[in-house]
């Protein structure tokens, strides 16, 4: 069978009603044997590339059930063969074929797509130029020992499990892109304290670090009881204190005495970024944004978020009619396709 390979982003943007004829490698997330109400068994099997997942189930008389009930949580797997696609999700037709990467083959998996590798290598560095260009040097001197401290950790987390940039690395693209919003914003609005918002764009989601991290040989994200317990707000107002503590103690912190403002408020308003950052209480901040700086934060954080969603949809959202397409969630209504600038104004 001649199969095209697709990422899964791709699959389901593609697969319809009609069997296509294509092929897939991922890992496996989840494997759990499962009853129909007429208690009947089936496997239902959760995939994941880096840069979506996907959930197979497989019936008892489908021919790959036993391969499949064999395999273990964290395989790398291929599978080819006949899809379709309807109100239930993705469906592999009998006749497809699984097999088991070859550690090479997995190692190429794991690290992304080649667009991907490069657009989330650039958004990183721009990260890194932003922090060594902060003129405060108490902010400078913490975002530098978080990059050195957590940027491995930073680079596999994502932004979210499900609604915005929930993929490995996705966390490192949004804080890029809100940090090149904010800094327009910052040419926009000069009273801004420039500094304090950028180290407010690269802190406001850090306690996600142990809240939507995935394994670091794998696109497994695990639950961790601490992010369950605490949130990512609360673990993020933690890690800033630590790293605060850590380069106050160092001898370049010396001369931050005479500074103005003092450094102490420096910290207090840093965190009360962090606090406020998702804009009531009702959406899990513990206030709400009290400066300008912390306002901006959160609309620049919603803007993106609602606009990956957008971009999301417009790839994968099936079609309604024309320029319309299904909803996706949790976007209030169906998306409409934008509108083109003009292109010939003679």
């Amino acid at each position: 069978m001649d199969c095209s390979r697709l990422s899964l982003r791709e699959l389901k943007a593609t697969a319809d009603a009609t069997p296509q004829p294509h092929l897939i490698r991922a890992q496996v997330a989840s494997l759990a044997l499962k009853k129909t109400k007429s208690d009947k068994d089936y496997l239902e099997l959760g995939l994941g590339d880096g840069g979506d997942t996907v959930t197979l189930r497989f019936w008892l008389d489908h021919p790959l059930f036993p391969v499949v009930q064999r395999l273990t949580a964290r395989a790398w797997v291929e599978l080819s063969g006949d899809w379709t696609q309807n109100q239930f999700g993705l469906d592999l037709r009998p006749g497809a074929a699984l097999r088991v990467l070859e550690a090479a083959e997995a190692a190429e998996l794991l690290a992304g797509p080649e667009s991907l590798r490069q657009r989330q290598a650039e958004d990183f560095a721009h990260i890194t130029a932003t922090v060594q260009g902060l003129a405060d040097p108490r902010l400078r001197a913490v975002g530098t020992r978080f990059l050195e401290v957590h940027g491995d950790r930073f680079r596999r987390t994502a932004a979210a499990r499900d609604y915005h940039h929930a993929r490995r690395g996705g966390l490192v693209e949004h804080v890029a892109q809100m940090m090149r919003s904010a800094e327009a914003l910052a040419g926009a609005y000069p009273h801004l304290n420039r500094d304090l918002l950028l180290a407010g764009v690269l802190f406001h989601d850090c306690g996600k670090l142990w809240e939507n991290c995935y394994q670091a040989d794998g696109f497994i994200m695990p639950y961790e009881e601490r992010g369950e317990l605490l949130g990512h707000i609360t673990m993020g107002i933690e890690l800033v204190n630590r790293l605060w503590r850590e380069v106050a103690d160092t001898p370049a912190a010396a001369d931050w005495a005479v500074l103005v403002p003092a450094t102490d408020e420096v910290r207090l308003h840093l965190l009360h970024l962090i606090a406020s950052h998702h804009g009531e209480p009702a959406f899990g901040s513990p206030v709400v944004p009290k400066t300008p700086e912390a306002v901006v934060l959160h609309h620049v954080d919603n803007i993106d978020a609602k606009l990956e969603m957008f971009a999301e949809g417009y790839a994968t959202s099936p079609p309604l009619a024309k320029n319309i397409l299904e909803r996706r969630r949790p976007l209030p209504g169906h998306l409409i396709r934008p509108l083109a600038p003009v292109t010939d104004v003679s």
